[in-house]
């Protein structure tokens, strides 16, 4: 079978005694992880769960997040990790789009499970061990799986008013595993910090649980705060991790970090955006024995697209590094045509591990290729040596605090307010966040609106780290000769 079990199966008859997952003070062994997965799938059938149906969870990193994940894919299921942070209606939209079954929620996110599926709730005991959910469950086996069964759905901002339903293969994720196994070098003795949210392919996947495939060791935190990173790595002798780059910037900025050894770790992937020199040379003194690894990927391909290479940082410094073993770049214009070294076009990627499409929307699917090219939306270039360089996003995303933010998802939001005429919602720097967003309106004649105002309209609707920060008020928005508006002229009127 190759259903996530797999691997943990393997592990647990060879050497079941041997720490799988460390949360919370809890230590998992890999035999006591399949019993997990064995039992909390049985519970997933007791509730009419079948093969191919979708297994939703609103949760916060937990070891029960990992049990249901493995669970689900014991089963069959499709397993779909939402973004806690996102609204009710915004989770709705979600579970509704993908025809989830069932929703597992934190029980202190209980109030935004929203939609049509089944809400189990998972409080602080079972959060620890998903087996509480389901007591008495029996231990049964899997179900096959074929490499081109989906198991997962992974939703993200795109372009449009809504977010799309990302589809990943258990091709997809076998692929990426072994290009991220091959590049990082992971074995039995790699133990991984696991403090991005999991319903992101940056802790699921970059390397996330491929660690597992190779009897390595998660240490799972319910939460990221700069002083627990560091004390989890020195406990634990943590040898790898992701960290979103506002993640990094804390952990360098925390005041206490020289008294913690951190001599074990070896590697922090990075990546998000272009990482400025200043960065790797802080992380190097904080870090000694470990190296920043920069990296480029989409949710659309499970992440980890390229990595910077060992001792290339600063002579490359500004790139993302080069395509791992399984994956193609390339540079294409606007036409679909290849081109050279040093030309700025879209970027483009071509692999086992590049999704399919856009769950329920053959549109948007075929609108993303380039033939067997995916369409990443992002601008840059490869140099000579094959190094990618970003320069700029085709599509009209934000990037803050890790996170991505459609800026016409927002814009609808704010059209609902009677007071506005235009809106455009922009990206502009932010030392924290990398990005913040910042509403440009144009308003009635005759009316007024304050920031507080669109706050409390845009919170009621929307996730907080998708509502703007500024509220910019403009006669009239800039635009080309068709009418498009002119979003580059406002940021650079905004910054200068």
């Amino acid at each position: 079978m190759i259903n996530l079990t797999s691997f943990v199966a393997y592990h647990a008859k060879v050497d079941p005694d041997r720490p799988a997952v460390l949360f919370e003070g809890h230590s998992v062994s890999y035999g006591e992880l399949l019993d997990r997965a064995e039992r909390v799938a049985a519970g997933l059938l007791s509730h009419g769960v079948e093969p191919g149906e979708v297994v939703a969870v609103l949760m916060r990193n937990s070891a029960a997040f990992l049990d249901l994940a493995l669970a689900a894919s014991h089963v069959g299921a499709v397993f779909l990790p939402i973004n806690f942070r996102l609204s009710a209606d915004e989770v709705a939209y979600i579970v509704e789009n993908s025809g989830a079954k069932l929703l597992f929620a934190d029980d202190e996110l209980e109030s935004n499970a929203a939609g049509p599926a089944r809400v189990l709730v998972v409080d602080r005991a079972a959060r620890t061990d998903a087996r509480r959910l389901f007591p008495g469950s029996p231990r049964i086996e899997g179900v096959r799986r074929a490499p081109g069964d989906l198991f997962r759905l992974m939703y993200t901002s795109g372009t449009t008013d809504r977010p799309k339903g990302v589809m990943h293969s258990y091709e997809n994720f076998y692929w990426k595993s072994s290009d991220h196994i091959l590049a990082l070098g992971l074995g039995r003795e790699t133990r991984l910090l696991v403090v991005g949210p999991l319903y992101h392919v940056g802790a699921f996947d970059l390397p996330g649980i491929a660690v597992l495939w190779v009897g390595g060791l998660l240490s799972i935190q319910r939460d990221f705060a700069p002083d627990e990173v560091l004390a989890a790595i020195a406990a634990d002798r943590l040898t790898g991790a992701w960290l979103a780059p506002v993640m990094m910037s804390a952990v360098l900025a925390c005041p206490g970090r020289a008294n913690y050894d951190v001599s074990s770790l070896e590697w922090v992937i990075g990546g998000g955006e272009r990482t400025p020199e200043s960065r790797i040379r802080s992380f190097s003194a904080c870090f000694a024995n470990a190296r920043y690894i920069d990296a480029y990927g989409l949710t659309e391909t499970c992440g980890g697209d390229t990595f910077m290479e060992p001792g290339r940082e600063i002579e490359k410094i500004g790139s993302t590094g080069r395509a791992l073993a399984h994956v193609e770049i390339k540079i294409h214009d606007n036409e679909g045509n290849r081109l050279g070294p040093d030309q700025t076009g879209e970027i483009c990627v071509r692999g086992p591990k590049v999704t399919r499409g856009y769950w329920r929307d053959p549109e948007k699917t075929a609108a993303c290729r380039f033939g067997d090219w995916f369409r990443t939306g992002d601008v840059g270039h490869l140099d000579a040596d094959g190094f990618l360089f970003l320069t700029d996003r085709k599509k009209d995303i934000i990037i803050s605090g890790g996170e991505n933010i459609a800026s016409s998802e927002v814009e609808r939001v704010i059209y609902e307010l009677p007071a506005v005429r235009e809106v455009a919602v922009i990206g502009v720097p932010d030392e924290k966040w990398g990005e913040r967003p910042v509403a440009v309106v144009t308003l009635e004649e005759g009316v007024e609106l304050d920031l507080r105002t669109l706050v409390a309209h845009c919170r009621a609707r929307l996730a907080a780290f998708k509502v703007p920060k500024d509220l910019v008020l403009r006669d009239e928005l800039p635009r080309n000769p068709s009418g498009k508006v002119l979003k580059r002229v406002l940021r650079d009127e905004l910054l200068s």
